[in-house]
């Protein structure tokens, strides 16, 4: 079995010596970090291609964003970093513009007042006004659910216009067997009467309220460009990144990780450690361990699942697009979900006079749609937006798809204690394993969460720190919505919502260990 010729500890023992597991945004932070300390490191990474789910996808010269990431952060250590990696000319600032497509009219999102009166028109407009006044007499009984939780703030009508059907693709499950837990924190305070209020306030970037940020900072050439730079940092400054390599191990004895066992090309190699930092899932970095844990913590690395996430890429001649980062589709005639304008987020990623229609549907791997045939799905996203009256069909001249699993980790009524089950064990058997990122800790972290825990992480290993990575991303406001400035603020807010495992049946692709 070969391994790394190099054992970084033999002259300083106390040196750390790290191994990275995935080169998403957490991992290559962290290899950054490191570097910046003048310690190198080793990143092993199971794709060809890194940045993980921020990557940017590039076919025949059309680039694709992976869910859209908007670089908005709250976390000064995180922007300032974006920033150091990339230079300003390489960032776009983008207008943030995003609308509710329902019953073939776009609503102005964040809600407007005169474009909401205006599509719903008056009587309908009165409607949801009494429905609204009728949930303030008469609440609906159960508002631990995510459809009484909102109703009870919107009126039953609104609910069923704007959160229902969408909530519903987006996790699979019936919007009354969502807790109301994630609500209240997507949500927060809002209730019709604010959102009336806000749309007849005078416009203003008010970047201090939720969801309500008029623009914010991308790079030319897609996500993947800042990781493409980062990579190629971490590499001149004496750190290691292998693709295509597939960790299968992470041996440990004594109460402590010794070497991290990688796969490529049917070699296996061992690369010894004193630190791992993993960013690869949660599930499979417990089953990974060597001696495995007992059984109950397998159990409870199995109840742990995600919701998939695929992209239908539709080239269209640019007058067929739109202005808007993103059209979130609440018609329930179609399984679409939400779609991109490539174009809108730079036109560095499209072709002149052409533009790339992203349609985004959330999937679980192994169902229908997820294994359907390139060819099928194209023909799919096509009909769909003749459905809607979006696109005329004969204007979409090619198609490509691109799958993203585990984009999602799934909060069901067990995965808090499934969780803790994983973290427990591995602090008391492993306590150098420090996971890190969105699927590395099984949490919904957005891109700047990951890479906050990266930072936090390198901190404890190198400096002596003692942060607490798992309290990034936990306070109740939302990703988008500026916080004062403290030097204790961690994380920006961004959650799942909690999903009864019972709202699956038994042979649901949820239901089977994905590691």
């Amino acid at each position: 079995m070969p391994t790394p010729d190099a054992d970084s500890t033999a002259e300083d023992p106390t040196r750390p010596d790290v191994v990275i597991v995935g080169a998403g945004p957490a991992g290559l932070t962290a290899a950054y970090e490191l570097a910046r300390r003048d310690l190198t490191s080793t990143v092993l990474e199971a794709d060809t291609v890194v940045g993980g789910i921020s990557r940017t996808v590039e076919r025949d010269g059309w680039r694709f964003d992976i869910g859209g990431h908007r670089f908005f952060t709250k976390v000064q250590p995180v922007e300032d970093f974006w920033h150091e990696i990339l230079p300003d000319e390489d960032f776009l600032l983008r207008p943030r513009m995003s609308r509710i497509f329902y019953d073939g009219k776009f609503y102005d999102y964040p809600l407007k007042a005169s474009n909401a009166l205006r599509n719903l028109g008056i009587i309908e407009a009165v409607r949801c006004v009494l429905s609204y006044v009728w949930v303030r007499i008469r609440p609906p009984k159960d508002q631990t659910t995510f459809e009484g939780w909102t109703a009870s703030r919107f009126g039953w009508r609104l609910y069923r216009i704007f959160f229902k059907t969408y909530t519903e693709k987006v996790w699979g499950v019936p919007a009354d067997q969502i807790q109301a837990d994630w609500a209240a924190q997507r949500i927060k305070n809002l209730s019709l009467f604010k959102a009336v209020m806000n749309a007849l306030l005078p416009k203003r970037n008010q970047k201090d309220i939720t969801s309500l940020i008029e623009e914010f900072e991308y790079p030319k050439f897609g996500p993947g460009m800042m990781w493409e730079r980062c990579r190629e940092a971490v590499e001149a400054k004496g750190a290691e990144v292998v693709m295509d390599t597939r960790v299968v191990g992470i041996r440990h004895a004594d109460g402590r990780a010794t070497a991290v066992v990688a796969e490529a090309g049917g070699v296996t190699t061992e690369y010894p450690c004193t630190h791992v930092i993993s960013s690869m899932p949660f599930p499979a970095l417990l089953r990974a361990m060597d001696p495995p844990p007992p059984p109950e913590v397998l159990r409870a690395a199995d109840g742990l699942g995600f919701r998939d996430f695929l992209t239908i890429a539709l080239v269209v001649p640019e007058s067929a697009g739109f202005p808007d980062n993103w059209i979130y589709v609440h018609s329930p005639l179609v399984k679409l979900g939400r779609i991109q304008n490539f174009g809108s987020w730079s036109p560095y990623l499209v072709k002149e006079g052409r533009t790339c229609l992203g349609l985004e549907y959330f999937v679980f791997e192994g169902d229908e749609l997820w294994t359907s045939a390139d060819e099928d799905l194209v023909a799919l996203g096509t009909r769909e937006l003749a459905a809607l009256g979006l696109v005329d069909p004969t204007k979409v001249e090619a198609g490509y798809v691109v799958r993203m699993p585990k984009a999602y980790p799934m909060y069901d009524d067990t995965y808090k204690a499934n969780v803790d089950t994983l973290r427990t064990w591995l602090a008391g058997h492993a306590p150098n394993v420090h996971p890190v990122g969105r699927n590395g800790m099984h949490k919904y972290n957005n891109q700047d969460h990951s890479m906050y825990t990266a930072m936090l992480t390198v901190e404890n290993i190198v400096d002596g720190a003692d942060h607490d990575i798992w309290s990034v991303n936990v306070e109740e406001e939302y990703h988008e919505e500026k916080a004062p400035s403290s030097s204790n603020d961690r994380g920006t807010g961004r959650d799942a919502p909690v999903i009864p495992r019972t709202a699956f049946g038994p042979d649901h692709p949820v239901n089977a260990p994905r590691g």
